[in-house]
C-alpha cells in the first residue's frame, strides 16, 4: 500500500492550478471528514496562496507542508504560519483523529495502547 520511510499525502490544494487532491487510498474516511479536509485546504490556498498538502510522516504524524513558486510575490509568508497554527488549534480533534486512524489502520499499531 505505502512505502516505508516516505511521507504519504492525505490531501492538498494548489492555488496556481486551482485544484484539490485527495488520496484515493483514504476513501474509507467518512465523507464528512473528506469534505472538511477539502474545505480546509482550499480555503487555506485561497487566503494564503501556494500549494498546501497534509502529509503523514512515517511515524503517523500528520504535518502541513506548504510550497510556493519562487516568483509568487503575493504569497503571504507571515499569514501562512499564522493560518497553520490557527488550523492546528481549531481542528485539533480532527487532526488527532486522522493520526489515530493512520496509526491503527495503515501502520497496524494498537491505537489505544494497553490502558484499555
Amino acid at each position: 500500500m505505502f512505502k516505508d520511510n516516505e511521507n504519504v499525502v492525505l490531501c492538498g490544494a494548489n492555488s496556481y492550478t486551482q485544484k484539490y487532491y485527495f488520496n484515493e487510498e483514504f476513501n474509507r474516511l467518512p465523507e464528512s471528514i473528506q469534505d472538511e479536509l477539502k474545505a480546509m485546504c482550499v480555503l487555506f490556498t485561497e487566503d494564503i496562496g501556494g500549494v498546501l498538502t497534509l502529509e503523514y510522516q512515517p511515524d503517523g504524524t500528520l504535518e502541513f507542508k506548504v510550497q510556493t513558486d519562487e516568483h509568487d510575490y503575493l504569497f503571504d509568508e507571515i499569514g501562512c504560519g499564522l493560518k497553520i497554527k490557527s488550523m492546528q488549534i481549531k481542528k485539533r480533534e480532527l487532526l488527532e483523529s486522522l493520526e489515530l486512524y493512520y496509526k491503527a489502520f495503515v501502520l497496524g499499531e494498537d491505537a489505544f495502547g494497553d490502558d484499555c
